[in-house]
């Protein structure tokens, strides 16, 4: 008999390492959606620049473009768990000094990006093995369910993070603000010393080559040779520049379109973490693999016209519908893949094609939100992102039949 929702979730949770891991990393994703938010709408509020918004975006998330390989190659080699601990306690010290600076009134939007840069280069190393480990902490047959109850919990506190960043940013000093993530991440820090891994499955393979550029080799290569793997990594790379952009660019939707403050920017986060809640626990429920192929490639295509029906409304309220579905279909297209990938994928390579993964979704969206930040100052916001969606939504239809051709093959 098939298990409940509740009754799969109790199962994952059942294994204490990994339900230790789960609510230390959840309340510590609190806090990196507080950061998140709080650093956009205290650039707006520093410069009121559509440009500023993506130059800022681009440098908290382009930096997984960069390190994102070098961060799963580091992980495959000493393991996953000392490089979280060590990143763990670095944007901690980074949300600190943040906070002090603007206490101190010393902040200036130079300062604010040289931060932004040191905090997204630590965000990339400490991604890959963040969602590698989870194959360390409970059993394969359980992955699925555990996969999909992350993404739950990161999608929660997208709904959150955001309002809660956003309702203190109301009432407090930005740097009070920052104060209370990095709080968020300490805990997080002090909680890993307290977690045990399957060694087997959490990197520190100890290899005897001392070339990571030979590593990460090794792991793109494994990538583009397994032609699933490759058609997933491509969807990915599609949304990341033409879907998720426009998220970066929410303080200037909620300002210019919509006339509303930080709470605007909240709702729209909110609303799109919400779907993305609803949908990470449909993951989580669904709990297996046959069918995911086809279900990823089809939410790229409603993905898409949710978006350019978001960018067509003049509604807050109407366009939280169209943010809610794109929660949806982003959660599920993106936590599918990662899904299908870590099924597929072999053990020791697992973060370094992880961190392709991370690399696609959460670091190209960075350039995508530069890119589109800066058409936006010339065309205009909703006809930049309304663009970039209808160019999605042909490629999503095409995609559609090559998802059939290689589902074998993942799952």
């Amino acid at each position: 008999m098939q298990r409940t929702l509740f009754g799969e979730i109790g199962s994952v949770l059942s294994h204490r390492q990994y339900r230790l891991y789960f609510f230390s990393n959840l309340i510590s994703s609190i806090g990196r959606w507080i950061y998140r938010s709080s650093a956009a709408w205290f650039t707006w509020e520093l410069t009121d620049s559509y440009e500023w918004l993506g130059i800022i975006a681009f440098a908290d998330i382009f930096p997984m473009v960069i390190l994102a390989m070098i961060a799963g190659a580091l992980s495959d080699r000493i393991g996953y768990m000392r490089v979280i601990k060590f990143t763990q306690f670095f944007a901690w010290v980074l949300a600190l000094i943040l906070a002090i600076l603007i206490l101190t009134d010393l902040i200036t939007i130079w300062v604010l990006l040289g931060i932004t840069i040191l905090h997204g280069c630590n965000e990339a190393m400490s991604t890959p093995p963040r969602l590698s480990i989870v194959n360390a902490l409970v059993p394969k047959e359980k992955l699925s369910t555990a996969i999909g109850l992350n993404s739950a919990a990161f999608n929660a506190c997208r709904v959150f993070g955001p309002a809660i960043g956003g309702g203190l940013l109301l009432f407090f000093n930005a740097g009070w603000v920052f104060g209370i993530a990095a709080l968020t991440f300490v805990q997080f820090y002090v909680a890993l010393f307290f977690i045990r891994t399957e060694s087997g499955n959490a990197g520190g393979h100890g290899k005897p080559s001392f070339s990571i550029l030979k590593d990460i080799g090794e792991g793109v290569s494994y990538a583009w040779n397994m032609p699933g793997i490759r058609f997933l990594l491509a969807l990915l790379a599609l949304q990341g520049v033409l879907l998720r952009p426009f998220m970066e660019l929410a303080p200037g939707f909620a300002d210019k379109v919509f006339g509303m403050q930080s709470d605007g920017m909240a709702i729209i986060l909110s609303s799109v973490g919400f779907g993305g809640l609803i949908g990470s626990l449909f993951i989580a429920r669904r709990g297996k693999i046959a069918g995911l192929t086809m279900l990823v490639t089809w939410c790229v295509g409603l993905q898409s016209v949710a978006l350019m029906l978001f960018v067509a409304t003049n509604y807050i309220w109407l366009g939280t519908v169209f943010l809610f579905v794109i929660g949806v279909t982003m959660l599920v297209s993106g936590a599918g893949s990662q899904t299908l990938i870590q099924n597929t994928v072999a053990s020791s390579v697992r973060a370094r094609v992880m961190s392709l993964f991370v690399m696609l979704s959460w670091g190209l969206p960075a350039v995508g939100a530069w890119i589109e930040g800066m058409l936006a100052e010339f065309y205009g916001l909703r006809w930049t992102v309304g663009f970039g969606a209808a160019v999605c939504l042909v490629l999503g239809i095409w995609s559609i039949r090559w998802g059939k051709k290689y589902r074998s093959e993942l799952e």
